[in-house]
């Protein structure tokens, strides 16, 4: 195989969904019914639709979850009970599998019910270029939007790289100059080793000032390749949530909306 070749091959991709019992806003949300379900079957069934993906893997430190996770066929690892984020659990997770050193290691959120299979082909895409060493998504927002706090901004490079997160509305926004904004979308791919190092590292200055942790690694240099998407994830955080979601799943349009 030749260099030119080797450049465009994507290394074996694993997605690994945390999943935790406590949430300050929602306890117990990763077993919330959703049409007759636990959230995270619904999680999982959508991961698993991905081709690029060798295997889902749930994991949790709570056997409430284990045990509703290995009633429905869904592979499970268990994990400490001290991580401070889900990206932590999913690097131990990583080591317990014994993921090769090449592996892309897809951190899916276990609150997203509705994600689309589509979304994590696009995340992972951007790893048959060697120099990429992880990913994340974003899709365009409204101006009211991202007025929001909520709503995580992103402000890009022109080659796609993550110039800086935000809960604020970034870029600011002058008169007569339009301007695009995009907002985040929770789902990582990192290489292994990228992996490692994030979860080495101290929390930031600017991680602890907006509580994002993505911020963590582009204040040690570590670029993050944003993948623009025309799908919307709505994230689950509290139970009011449950029936929007629902609606999604149905194929109905979002109250609001």
């Amino acid at each position: 195989m030749t260099a030119k070749n080797q450049k465009n091959v994507l290394p074996p991709c694993y997605g690994i969904i945390p999943a935790r019992w406590q949430s300050g806003r929602f306890p117990g949300k990763a077993l919330a019914d959703i049409l007759g379900k636990p959230m995270i079957c619904h999680v999982y069934e959508r991961a698993v639709q991905c081709g690029q993906l060798a295997a889902v893997v749930l994991a949790t430190d709570d056997e409430r979850i284990a045990a509703a996770a290995k009633h429905r066929n869904i592979p499970v690892v268990m994990t400490r009970a001290d991580h401070p984020s889900g990206t932590d659990r999913v690097l131990e997770a990583a080591r317990i599998l014994q993921l090769p050193a090449d592996a892309v290691v897809v951190n899916i959120q276990g609150d997203e019910p509705a994600l689309e299979a589509d979304m994590l082909t696009q995340l992972v895409a951007p790893f048959t270029t060697p120099r990429v060493r992880v990913t994340t998504l974003a899709r365009k927002i409204s101006t009211e939007e991202a007025q929001n706090p909520d709503r995580v901004k992103v402000v890009l490079a022109a080659d796609g790289r993550a110039l800086y997160f935000s809960r604020a509305p970034i870029p600011h926004r002058n008169e007569g100059h339009p301007v695009n904004y995009y907002g985040h979308i929770g789902l990582y791919a990192f290489r292994m080793e990228a992996l490692v190092q994030f979860v080495s590292l101290d929390r930031g200055r600017l991680e602890t000032v907006e509580k994002l942790e993505q911020l963590r690694l582009l204040e040690n240099n570590i670029p993050v390749y944003v993948v623009k998407t025309e799908h919307q994830s709505i994230g689950v955080d509290r139970p009011e949530d449950l029936q929007i979601v629902s609606n999604i799943i149905m194929g109905k349009t979002p109250s609001g909306e």
